[in-house]
This record gives structure tokens, sequence and C-alpha cells, in this order.
């Protein structure tokens, strides 16, 4: 590890230099990548130095406390000083997540449970606009298909940092992703049985038109009147949109939107998104090196957590999580789960160093 520290170090030198050079910012791209890994290296070379430092500190005072016993009491706190900034460095070698600081698209779609699994999509959809709204994030709702007692057949969702900045929304909803099961009563349910229905929830970095070009010739394009709740028209004129990505079979629809080329621009939003996720799952199965104490992601087929009603309760079942403040989750309390599943990633990251 501390070897490769050296050559960091290195690196950040000659970054320091190039980036003084007022040649190297008359391209502003160049300029732009270099002052990225910079900022990318700097905490990473700072507690490097204070590590090296803290251990020259302690051999002066273990010399000096041969003779004198408070230095070699200081020598003790140094080399526990040493300890944890070695943790700390451990911690920062671990590879970033380079899509940690996009925005997101996030789909949620009612799956078993017919009316009951529309309503628990409808709720789990509203929960993340509240998460989102907790972190300052904005929302925009790219399509939605709604049902007559006020569930959601589907909805996507874009999530984006406001105009603050901050963290990217993916590096939190990126565990969001897979079937969440509901244990609840149904507000159909007249004999007051509890049921169990299920949703899907599908989180996607959002692709820039220059990570995932679709080429006009890949493409289909449908248009037909958009509908609300049981199929009822709402509009006179063919402005939804459907795309068809003839190479992957990937089929995006987008209604909400007034006009055809609004529709269109949506989808096309929707369908990058969706062919990034792709091929980096793709890369993924071809690298073959899955984690064995991976927090899993990507497998969408996966029951990942129930909300069990009756009892308050939101469990995790890839991390063993469990807490009984459903009603505080629900209402878009997400950090404590999403901090375990963070957690257990990043420690399965340190595993593999």
């Amino acid at each position: 590890m501390f070897d490769r520290l050296g050559e960091l170090a290195s690196e950040h030198a000659e970054l320091e230099r190039a980036l003084a050079d007022p040649d190297v910012h008359a391209n502003a791209d160049q300029a732009r990548t270099l002052a990225k890994r910079y900022a990318e290296l700097t905490p990473i070379v700072a507690a490097f130095h204070e590590w090296q430092q803290a251990g020259e500190d302690e051999q002066a005072a273990r010399e000096l406390g041969a003779d004198d016993p408070s230095f070699a009491a200081e020598a003790d706190e140094l080399a526990k000083q040493r300890e944890e900034l070695e943790d700390r460095l451990r911690v920062l070698l671990v590879p970033k997540d380079p899509n940690d600081g996009k925005d997101t698209i996030l789909e949620v779609k009612a799956g078993e449970g017919g009316e009951e699994s529309a309503l628990f999509a409808s709720d789990l959809l509203r929960m993340y606009l509240r998460y989102a709204e907790r972190h300052g994030w904005k929302t925009e709702i790219i399509d939605s298909t709604g049902t007559g007692l006020g569930g959601i057949k589907d909805a996507t969702v874009a999530v984006k940092a406001g105009r603050g900045g901050g963290t990217g929304a993916w590096s939190r909803l990126k565990y969001e992703g897979g079937v969440h099961r509901v244990q609840r009563v149904p507000v159909t349910e007249s004999q007051g049985r509890i049921h169990t229905s299920a949703a899907g929830v599908l989180v996607m970095p959002e692709a820039d038109p220059v990570d995932v070009q679709v080429n006009d010739n890949d493409i289909k394009v449908d248009v037909f009147r958009s509908s609300g709740p049981g199929g009822q028209s709402v509009n006179t004129t063919d402005s939804a949109v459907r795309i068809t990505h003839l190479p992957t079979g990937i089929v995006v629809s987008c209604q909400n939107e007034k006009s055809q080329l609004q529709n269109k621009e949506q989808a096309l939003r929707v369908l990058r998104a969706r062919l990034l996720a792709q091929a980096e799952a793709d890369a993924d199965a071809k690298a073959a090196a899955e984690r064995k104490a991976q927090v899993r992601t990507v497998d969408r087929s996966e029951r990942v957590r129930t909300y069990n009603f009756p009892e308050n309760r939101i469990s995790d079942h890839r991390v063993g999580y469990k807490a009984y403040n459903l009603d505080q989750v629900i209402d878009g309390d997400l950090d404590g789960v999403i901090d375990a599943l963070a957690a257990a990633d990043l420690e399965a990251k340190l595993t593999e160093q």
C-alpha cells in the first residue's frame, strides 16, 4: 500500500507543477482533467504526509524517551495516531465508483398484488421524492401511469443535485435497486387480513449524451395519444412517444409532456441511462471478479427489502439491517438503511485490498 502511496505523491507533485504552467490552461479540457485528478489525490497525499510526519516524530520521541518518560508516553500516542492514519489511508485508497457524482434515473414499477401493489409503488415513489427533498436534490417526474385508486403502474423520475451541488444522487440511491416487498392490510381488504405484495425499483446513473450515443438508425419511434387512469384519453393529439432501441430491444415510453418533441427528448434521456446501465452490467459480468461479500445492487430480480407495516419494521435482507421506524422511512428518512448498505459495500472493498 505504501509503495503505491509514494507513486501517488509523485503524481500529485507533477500535477501541481503542470497546473502552475499557464500553457496547460490554454486547453480547457486538459486543465479540467488535470485539476480533477489533482483534487482526487490531494486528501490521500495529505494523509500520507501526515502519516510520514507522525512516524518521524515517533522515532524522535522514542530516542528521547530513553531518558525522559514523558517522551516515551508521547511516542505511544504517536504510534496510535499512525495506526489511525493507516486506517484512513486504506479507506481513501478504495476505488471510487466513477458514477458517484452523477444524477440518477429511478423507475418504480408495480408488481404482483394488483391494486395494493400499485398503491405500494406510489408509496415508494413518494418515499424517494421526500428523501430527495431532505437532501436538497431536485426531482422531475419524466413519466408515470396511474390507477383509479391513486396507485401507480409505473413511474420514472430524474433525481439531480440542486444548485448547491453536493453528493451525487447516484452515490446514495444506487443501493435501492431490486424487488421491494410490503406486508400490510390493504385499503381494499374488508376482512382485516395482512397481504404481501411487491414493487420493483430500477436505479440508473443518468447518462450524458457524450457517455452514450444513440444512432437515429438504431431506434424506432412510435407516437400515440396520452392516456390517464383507466385508459381515459387526456390528449387529443398523438403527443406520447414510444422509442424502441432495435439492437437491444429496450423500449421506453413517455407521455407526461405536452408536445411530441418534449416526450421524445425525455424518452431518450431514459434510454441513454438504460443503455449505460446495461453496458456497465455487461462489463461487470465479463470481469467475472464479483466480490463475495458484495452488496448486490445490480440483480433486479432479488428481493432486497421488506416493509412490515403491522410491526412498523423495515428489513434489508442484503446486510441483515432491521429497524422499527418504518413510519419515518416511508416518509423519506432512508439514511439509516442506506448508511448500513454503504458501510457493508466499503467493508467488502477493504477486504479485497
